[in-house]
């Protein structure tokens, strides 16, 4: 049976309060007294405390900016530039710190490549396999442009992978350089961007030969598409970054649906809600926990995982459910647990996945 192993994550240099975000961002939109103050209120709202950023703008006064300049919109050149300096080497830093104490970067067998903020080829696969030194003959591929649902797509093919081959050891890793794609002209969805991203890598050890105290099998994967919600969230590219569409609807989306969505997936996996110990929730946002909370009559304990994530990181896309899984699995006792994840994505799509402690 595959198991996650173990889950390494990592950061970029430059933390920012979101207050000193806030300010920055008042002053990039050049915002007005009444705007500035909508802004602010919804800041306060959003319970981010801080978030990482490869970027040092937003603590910096307006005349030191680097790469936000006024009046100039980095174009997607300059923003890949970005992530070719700086994915790679979070990437490889979330990897070492996944297998540190299990298995040698030589003992990989397969990789699993995860973004939807950065994308080249030779890309983002290759740049790790070089540098971690690992197997020419290594097994690799992608998942790219899925957004915050991705991790768990990602791990489903880690499965497959390990049900069919006896001696893998998959690494997944998920890097997102969300931050570099911020866009000065004022809109909603812009604005609701800036407010909730972050930038952060999570890498995920899956193995049927390792063995780990802490070790977590891989039950059971569901997902389904609302296409009621596909133009309610949405990730396009433009000559000037990556666009990003987030509908004050995606809320309501997941308050109708969360519930049958969660009824199917525990039924495909012949478990009732009662038997989940653990709820693993992507924090997209402060209001999607609060609808989730709702609709499962969830308690707050069910939910302090993902809110001391978003708190401490904001959404950081891919790697956030996984931030979430590790901060569980560190808080896992000896007794059984079972745990249930859920994320969303563009489509909008809702990816499930159940994994056991025996």
């Amino acid at each position: 049976m595959a198991k996650i192993i173990s889950i390494g994550t990592a950061l970029p240099e430059y933390c920012h309060e979101q207050n000193e975000i806030l300010k920055f961002m008042q002053k990039a939109y050049v915002l007005g007294e009444s705007e500035a103050r909508k802004l602010a209120f919804l800041y306060k709202q959003s319970e981010i405390q801080q978030r990482y950023s490869v970027l040092n703008d937003f603590t910096k006064t307006e005349n030191e900016w680097d790469f936000i300049i006024p009046d100039y919109s980095p174009s997607l050149d300059d923003r890949m530039r970005l992530f070719q300096q700086y994915a790679p080497e979070l990437s490889v830093a979330a990897i070492q710190n996944a297998i540190n104490g299990f298995i040698d970067p030589g003992q990989i067998t397969h990789l699993i490549t995860v973004s939807c903020t950065g994308m080249s080829a030779p890309g983002l696969d290759l740049q790790i396999a070089e540098a971690l030194q690992l197997k020419s003959n290594l097994f690799r591929t992608s998942v790219n442009f899925m957004g915050c649902y991705a991790a768990i797509h990602a791990l489903k093919m880690a499965q497959m992978i390990c049900d069919f081959s006896p001696n893998a050891n998959v690494v997944v890793v998920c890097t997102e350089l969300c931050t570099i794609h911020f866009q000065q002209e004022y809109t909603q969805d812009n604005a609701s961007s800036s407010l909730l991203f972050g930038d952060g890598s999570a890498a995920v050890l899956v193995s049927n030969t390792v063995t780990s105290g802490n070790a977590l099998t891989l039950k059971s994967f569901y997902s389904e598409i609302c296409y009621k919600g596909k133009e309610d969230m949405s990730w396009q590219l433009s000559s000037s970054g990556f666009l990003m569409k987030l509908s004050s609807y995606i809320p309501q989306l997941i308050h109708e649906d969360i519930s049958e969505l969660v009824s199917k997936a525990l039924k495909h996996c012949d478990l009732l809600k009662d038997e989940i110990t653990h709820w693993c929730l992507h924090p997209g946002g402060k209001k999607i926990l609060e609808v989730i909370k709702q609709q499962l009559s969830l308690s707050m304990e069910d939910l302090s995982c993902s809110r001391k994530i978003l708190s401490e990181y904001g959404n950081m896309s891919s790697p956030t459910i996984l931030f979430v899984l590790k901060e569980i699995m560190q808080g896992l006792e000896e007794k059984p647990a079972k745990i249930f994840g859920v994320a969303f994505g563009p489509g909008l799509t809702m990816e499930t996945f159940i994994a056991s402690k025996e």
